[in-house]
């Protein structure tokens, strides 16, 4: 599978989805360990793809998304941003709730209502 074919499934399979620098829980670097930390604190479960771990996506999705940097958050197949967006989002309480009608419309798409 081509890289952006690869990166279009994974924004359309995931309704919530940062690309970043290691893990939510093992970050590698302090932009994606703070974005990571804000989308944790939403409460709601969460898909991340470990940039470092896939060359091929790191090198095309600043292309794809025509955002040059890493963490990028994706939420319902939009990009939101990357970490000054998201804290921003975050302490103006706007991605608490962006995150949480994500996550409600998915479960109710997977229970097929």
């Amino acid at each position: 599978m081509e890289t952006v074919e690869k990166i279009k499934q994974q924004i359309a399979e995931n309704p919530i989805l940062i690309y970043m620098k290691g893990s939510p829980k093992l970050p590698s670097c302090g932009f994606s360990a703070q974005a990571a930390q804000a989308l944790m604190s939403c409460g709601e479960q969460f898909a991340f793809v470990d940039i470092l771990q896939n060359p091929d996506i790191r090198a095309e999705l600043p292309k794809y998304a025509d955002w040059p940097t890493f963490p990028q958050l994706w939420v319902e197949g939009e990009l939101v941003g990357g970490c000054d967006i998201i804290l921003e989002m975050y302490q103006q309480g706007e991605l608490q709730p962006l995150v949480k009608e994500a996550a409600e419309r998915a479960k109710d798409a997977e229970q097929g209502e």
